[in-house]
């Protein structure tokens, strides 16, 4: 049976996981459609989702669908969840990107879309909310066109439009608009298509078009568009003929070798780590011995597959499916499954989609006792969003995660409560920095120096890269000259240690270069305590590394968010003068009528009150739109971090806690 495993991605509040529960009721998965605010929706399984009416985590379901096992994976709209979705994305076929007929295009609309065609990813796009009043047709695909895709073509056409009745209704072949924009399109992207066309328009027939239409959709060229109401059901039979018809199904060597990469962790009841993997190639059974992430091995202990909208186990997963793995102890996410080649693209596919978080804040308990059981909590909850950044300070006793925004905290906080039993409280939330090299700077640690205790010699050379390099590591010594063991021990470490710069920003936009090494080899009879250790290299790095970096300089660098404001023409006065005292600087402003429209940029740390201090200076009319744009050079006074290593800045206490440690 052919498997699509299909993602629903939305802004906040368009009614994606009602389109799901359409969606499962349509394929009678289930008997009732749930509803977002009574908190009985399939997907929201959270106690917090259901609170909050909003989705977290994603969520894997399966149905069938003439013959065609779609996996549909519900991800979080909120902004605050971008990590969630990220993860997903590499394990699609396809995306139904639902957007409010009455809101229209949105912030995080417009991030997922420049994503989605950035990756390639095939999209259709469904108009939820036609019953609401406001709803719009018309205008809003003219939106679609000036602020989302030139590339989108509606497939049918509204009635009673904003009422209980409405409707949509399908274009046909005679229908001579759709035609045209068909023609259009589609030509734009397919010159034999243009040409046969311009020859004799009579002699491409609708059925051309259509399989034109499937494969430009399949390419990620062009972008069809539904509309509906999830709520109704109303427009949802015509999408899912777009789903069969339009998505590419999975494809995949079953015979292969297998690979699958791992997109989401969560811990079962006992604690055990369980691995959610779309398998690319090949099958993977249970009992099998299976090499993952940096050449761990493991046996695969239990499978469970996705099957009528719950997960039953299973003696193997095959490429194209979406299962659950047990028994694979020191997974993380994104990391590659078996040793076919799929799973080397997954590898490199690990790249970041959306911007990393830009907010920090520190975390203690509330009970000086749970200080253990709240390290291991994050820990847990950081091997389910790597980008939560758990930061310890051993130093001042404290934890620290990174954020996307004030609702990202109230999670944290609710699920360390009800999850863990430990009730915490957060200090204010800040900036997160980086630092970059303004400069070129080198250090050496020759082997045989006096003040050198280790039994390894190390040259490094900093230079500054590309803003978006960040950190490679190259060689200059002569090949051969170092052990890989060593070169290893002395990249890894070079990467950590920049975790924390001269301000205790992590650094990036820079290449480190390997330019000196020398070490003792063991003698002929095996090891003594004269040769060198891999722990000698890892142990002198952060010290020769932050001299060259020293002498290199860096400079301090805020993020920036670029936002888009909506607000009564009257109110522009009053929104200028809060965008001052918050440091935006101002970009273009339009008057359209009663509404003013003022872009501009603003420090990431201020968007938060912009955007509660909006509905006041608005009536409570104001629509505001940001994400991250930037690094800009911080102004004085240069903000700083404190540090949570052992300070290789500082040579002397460096050298003396590595003794007190030994």
């Amino acid at each position: 049976m052919e498997t699509l495993n299909l993602g629903i991605l939305a802004h906040v509040d368009a009614g994606k996981t009602s389109l799901t529960e359409r969606l499962l009721y349509a394929a009678g998965v289930i008997d009732e459609v749930g509803r977002v605010d009574d908190g009985s929706t399939q997907t929201d399984s959270m106690e917090l989702e259901r609170a909050r009416g909003i989705t977290i985590k994603s969520a894997v379901v399966s149905f069938v669908l003439d013959g065609i096992t779609v996996n549909l994976i519900d991800t979080p709209g909120h902004p605050d969840f971008i990590a969630e979705v990220e993860r997903v994305l590499g394990v699609l076929d396809g995306v139904v990107l639902v957007v409010s007929a009455v809101e229209g295009v949105q912030s995080q609309t417009r991030v997922l879309m420049r994503t989605l065609q950035r990756l390639r990813i095939p999209t259709l796009i469904f108009v939820n909310k036609i019953d609401r009043a406001g709803a719009r047709e018309g205008t809003l695909l003219r939106e679609f066109a000036e602020r989302l895709t030139g590339s989108a073509i509606a497939m049918g056409s509204t009635r009673s439009l904003g009422s209980r009745e409405a409707d949509y209704v399908p274009f046909g072949a005679t229908d001579a608009d759709f035609t045209g924009r068909l023609v259009d399109v589609l030509t734009e992207h397919d010159d034999t298509l243009l040409a046969a066309y311009v020859d004799d328009e009579a002699a491409v027939p609708d059925c051309a078009w259509r399989e034109a239409l499937a494969i430009q959709t399949g390419q990620a060229l062009v972008q069809p568009v539904y509309f509906g109401s999830a709520i109704t059901g109303a427009g949802v039979e015509a999408l899912t003929t777009g789903i069969l018809g339009l998505l590419p199904v999975s494809q995949g060597d079953v015979n292969g070798a297998g690979s699958g990469r791992v997109f989401k962790i969560e811990r079962g009841p006992a604690g055990e780590k369980i691995a959610f993997v779309r398998m690319f190639a090949g099958t993977v059974e249970v009992r099998e011995k299976v090499p993952y992430g940096a050449g761990q091995e493991s046996k695969v202990t239990a499978i469970s597959v996705f099957r009528d909208g719950g997960d039953v186990r299973a003696d193997a997963v095959g490429a194209g499916h979406i299962a659950k793995l047990w028994g694979l102890g020191e997974v993380q996410v994104g990391d590659a499954i078996g040793s076919g080649p799929a799973s080397d693209d997954a590898v490199e596919d690990r790249a970041e989609h959306f911007a990393r978080p830009t907010l920090e804040t520190v975390v203690e308990p509330k009970q000086r006792r749970d200080n253990g059981a709240l390290h291991a909590a994050l820990t847990q909850l950081a091997e389910q969003d790597p980008l939560i950044g758990l930061r310890q300070d051993d130093l001042r006793h404290e934890l620290s995660v990174s954020l996307y925004g004030e609702v990202q905290k109230e999670v944290i906080e609710s699920t360390l409560l009800t999850e863990y039993g430990i009730d915490v409280t957060f200090h204010e939330t800040t900036t997160i920095c980086i630092e970059r090299p303004v400069g070129s700077g080198s250090a050496v640690e020759h082997m045989s120096s006096d003040d050198n205790p280790f039994r390894a010699g190390i040259g490094l050379r900093v230079d500054p890269a590309p803003i978006d390099g960040g950190v490679r590591f190259e060689l200059e010594i002569e090949l051969g000259s170092l052990t890989y063991a060593f070169i290893r021990a002395v990249e890894e470490t070079v990467r950590q240690t920049l975790r924390q710069g001269l301000y205790g920003w992590e650094v990036t936009g820079c290449v480190v270069t390997l330019t000196h090494s020398s070490y003792t080899p063991p003698p002929p009879y095996g090891w003594s305590k004269w040769s060198s250790s891999a722990g000698d290299f890892r142990r002198l790095t952060p010290l020769v590394l932050m001299s060259a970096l020293r002498r290199a300089g860096t400079r301090v660098h805020e993020p920036m968010h670029r936002f888009r404001l909506e607000v009564p023409v009257d109110t522009v006065g009053s929104v200028l003068g809060a965008l001052a005292r918050l440091e935006a600087i101002p970009g273009t402003q339009t008057i359209s009528g009663p509404v003013g429209v003022l872009t501009g940029e603003i420090p990431a740390t201020r968007v938060h009150a912009l955007d509660q201090g909006l509905a006041g200076l608005t009536r409570g009319e104001g629509v505001l739109e940001s994400e991250f744009g930037y690094h800009r050079p911080a102004a004085d006074p240069v903000p700083s971090r404190p540090r949570t290593d052992h300070n290789p800045l500082d040579r002397d206490a460096y050298l003396l806690r590595l003794k007190t440690r030994a």
